[in-house]
């Protein structure tokens, strides 16, 4: 980037940084929403839950099965998904 260029556009260098720092987190956040160990442990809680008398049997199966949907789609991955949907 030249000296002009990086002058000129200085005022929207905030803007730039707050872009940067949105676009980090997304990526964090979709690693951490299809990585299978996160995944596995929010079913073995969900597991402690339902066995501690916690939540009934219809919220278990309910949110087993999303949670399992998910595992299924986090190792088959991104690309046989997009397949799916169309």
């Amino acid at each position: 980037m030249g000296l002009i260029t990086g002058l000129l556009t200085l005022p929207i260098a905030p803007v730039r940084g707050v872009v940067w720092v949105a676009e980090k987190l997304h990526d964090a956040a979709e690693r951490e929403l299809h990585d299978p160990a996160v995944l596995r442990t929010q079913l073995a809680v969900l597991n402690q839950e339902f066995e501690a008398g916690d939540i009934t049997v219809d919220e278990f199966e309910r949110e087993e099965e999303r949670l399992l949907d998910r595992l299924h789609a986090a190792r088959v991955g991104p690309a046989h998904n997009d397949r799916e949907r169309r």
